[in-house]
């Protein structure tokens, strides 16, 4: 059975790249709305960080963290989440495929649905904010004072795969739960959008009810404040030691089993548009 499989395996991916390099071309089809979704985006990712950079530079320490700290955890939080916003962003888009029909086409294809939604778009203009923060990181990690060991290293590229991993769970959480909600994109990017914001924040400064919510619940603290503390050598607060950044796939593996959960439970609830 496997050597029978085995050669048709490339062919199987060829239906998502061909979508994909559709979708590409087409957003590339009109430059000038092109450049202005880019600037559009540009604009976004620095707007975010003015509203840090704002806070720091008239508070010269928030949670322990100064300016300089706050360039790495801003720039490992919208690192992580600017990836996970491209590739799996657009899901976003299915209740508008649910309320008009387009999903039930999905389900007449020979492939996985979750697959089919995560590679039905991918918008271009969302690298524009992938710059601005991946600028950041580095300035994040060239103004602190680390010192880079062979572990140091292996952290932050753990953190951010885990972090793009996480991000991408709450995005296909949202996508599980509007099944049923249909019109409740505005409560799940609360913890989507919302995720995000909440980890450009430092941890320490949240009461224990939110360091419950978003260090183990919703765990977007893994994705930058964690690390940027084992980094920069800080203890941490109560409840989220700088030790537990290293946990971060375990934070991943935990959105995941929610996310295929809640994915499963909505497919089986889904009874077709009604068109």
């Amino acid at each position: 059975m496997v050597e029978t499989l085995a050669p048709d395996r490339p062919g199987r991916l060829a239906p998502y790249r061909a979508v994909l390099a559709s979708r590409l071309r087409a957003q590339r089809a009109y430059p000038v709305s092109f450049a202005t979704d880019l600037f559009s985006a540009f604009l976004i990712g620095l707007v975010e960080f003015a509203e840090m950079w704002v806070i720091f530079r008239n508070v010269p320490h928030l949670g322990g963290l100064d300016l300089n700290a706050m360039l790495l955890l801003f720039g490992l939080s919208n690192t992580a989440f600017a990836v996970a916003d491209m590739l799996v962003g657009h899901a976003d888009t299915l209740p508008t495929y649910i309320r008009m029909g387009k999903l039930d086409a999905f389900y007449l294809r020979p492939q996985p649905l979750l697959l089919q939604l995560m590679t039905s778009d991918i918008a271009l203009r969302r690298v524009a904010r992938i710059a601005v923060a991946a600028t950041v990181l580095g300035f994040g990690i060239a103004r602190n004072d680390i010192d880079w060991t062979p572990a140091h290293l292996t952290l932050i590229t753990l953190t951010l795969a885990s972090g793009i991993a996480i991000f991408a769970g709450l995005f296909v959480c949202a996508a599980g739960l509007q099944f049923f909600l249909i019109d409740g994109s505005e409560l799940t990017n609360a913890f989507t959008y919302g995720g995000s914001y909440a980890s450009m924040q430092p941890a320490s400064v949240f009461p224990t009810p939110m360091k419950l919510v978003f260090g183990f619940l919703i765990p977007v603290a893994f994705t930058s404040y964690l690390p940027a503390v084992a980094l920069l050598g800080l203890p941490g607060p109560d409840l989220l030691p700088n030790w537990l950044a290293w946990a971060s796939p375990l934070a991943a593996s935990w959105v995941w089993i929610a996310a295929l959960y809640l994915w499963r439970q909505g497919t089986r609830h889904y009874q077709g548009g009604g068109g």
